[in-house]
């Protein structure tokens, strides 16, 4: 098809001119948006007059985030396997809900997930489901807690739900992602009823800390703090917790991927030990959006969450993949992780994931080496770093993401106002490192040179 062709062209030429362009949009682009604000008109328009207007209007106002210097909220770039992959699968147009819906996209998500669990050295039989990304991931996996916990005191929450169940205590870190919070809120667990647990100066929390459990409770610890990349003492709170008799859940939006590189596993030490875990794939393994993974250790308590049933629903005995997530129709997610798996392998995968972490450390040691403030032991891919006072700190950040040639974002973290840089891109080198180095060091240098009243 003609029409699927162009659409291929203008693409490939958009990926191809990621690494030259500005990061954020030009204001002309932005201003050209207004092109789209029209009425509906009553004739049809040729696909491919829609085509162009997509790509002319919006290919220049889109952020760059899927090139080598977007170090921005965690985002990754997407593999050109996974890419590719993405497309021919939308071509598919698989709907990945039941085997009789897509027996390819079932058996890839099935293969996918064993993968992934025996990556990240997680208990043989490990279930999980693919969903949007880690704010529903954490929805489900926490989903099942409560579910767990419920029927072993004899509720069956999804039946009769929470009006005159037990209490579940919900303990977190003082930093928690405002994720868990929201799936919280959202399970009718109350947010403002969480026990929250006082961490360090890196955002890990306390073990010495955490209070006595008693009844039904779930601990929410995290795998890569969103500001600093730190991670919570895993093996020395998980034991404790579940001798307790608590659910543990792990957080773990980025940095779960950690436990793939023999060299970064110590930083995740006893994440296999947990009960569930959330984490994202569109993020450090670089596939594109959106994909999520909710993992659970037992399979049963997912799908006691999660289950549906139907009487147009085939009933086999498989894996049915919305028996195991909250979405019945969904476009197939497994298929673009299996193919960045299969492309990278253990070595490929480990490799990436360790290169993201050298380039964060030469990040912070120029800005360190130029008399700058990292504020952040720079343990996996985060760094925090301050110019100065707050209102300095804010002007180079906004002065950077205007000038092009990176993108990094701001932060407040434990009452210091900072700059965010996030590696995370496959495709970041050491040339676009040193590249977007000296253009932070340049701003800061003249913002710092102008004289102001902070």
């Amino acid at each position: 098809m003609k029409l699927l062709d162009d659409a291929a062209q203008r693409a490939t030429r958009y990926l191809d001119e990621l690494p030259r362009r500005a990061i954020w949009p030009s204001d002309a682009a932005l201003a050209a948006l207004d092109a789209f604000i029209e009425p509906l008109q009553q004739e049809a328009v040729p696909a491919e007059t829609v085509l162009a207007m997509l790509d002319e209007l919006g290919s220049p106002a889109t952020v760059a985030n899927a090139g080598p210097r977007y170090f921005g909220y965690v985002v990754g770039g997407a593999l050109p396997a996974a890419v590719a992959a993405n497309w021919l699968a939308t071509a598919w147009d698989q709907n990945v809900h039941h085997w009789a819906g897509s027996p390819v996209g079932t058996r890839l998500e099935e293969v996918a997930l064993g993968w992934i669990t025996a990556l990240a050295g997680l208990p043989a039989g490990t279930g999980g489901a693919f969903v949007t990304g880690a704010s529903i991931a954490n929805f489900c996996a926490l989903a099942a807690a409560r579910h767990a916990l419920l029927a072993g005191l004899g509720w069956d929450v999804e039946a009769r739900g929470l009006h005159g169940a037990p209490e579940i205590q919900v303990l977190v870190g003082e930093e928690v992602h405002s994720t868990v919070l929201k799936a919280v809120a959202l399970l009718g667990l109350g947010r403002e009823r969480v026990v929250r647990v006082p961490v360090d100066g890196q955002g890990r929390m306390r073990a010495a800390a955490l209070p006595a459990i008693s009844g039904p409770a779930i601990v929410c610890l995290q795998a890569g703090n969103v500001n600093t990349g730190a991670c919570d003492p895993m093996a020395e709170i998980i034991p404790r917790a579940r001798e307790a008799g608590a659910w543990v859940h792990v957080d773990a939006a980025f940095g779960f991927w950690a436990a793939a590189s023999p060299r970064l596993a110590p930083r995740v030490d006893g994440i296999a030990l947990a009960d569930s875990w959330a984490t994202d794939a569109h993020k450090w393994l670089n596939v594109p959006y959106d994909c999520g993974l909710a993992l659970v250790r037992d399979p049963a308590a997912l799908q006691g969450a999660m289950g549906i049933r139907a009487a147009y629903l085939p009933d086999e005995d498989r894996r049915e993949p919305s028996r195991f997530g909250p979405e019945l129709s969904r476009r197939g997610r497994g298929i673009e992780v299996w193919a960045a798996l299969k492309h990278l392998g253990r070595e490929g995968l480990a490799a990436m994931i360790e290169r993201c972490c050298a380039h964060a450390r030469r990040f912070a040691a120029g800005l360190t080496a130029a008399g700058h403030a990292v504020l952040n032991e720079v343990v996996l891919n985060q760094v925090l770093v301050s110019f100065g006072s707050p209102e300095r700190t804010r002007r180079v950040i906004a002065a950077v993401q205007a000038e092009g040639t990176c993108w990094c974002s701001g932060t407040v973290w434990q009452g210091h106002t900072a700059m965010r840089i996030s590696v995370s891109s496959w495709a970041t080198t050491e040339a676009d490192v040193e590249r977007s180095l000296a253009a932070i060091l340049r701003i800061a240098a003249d913002e710092a040179s102008r004289p102001t009243g902070d």
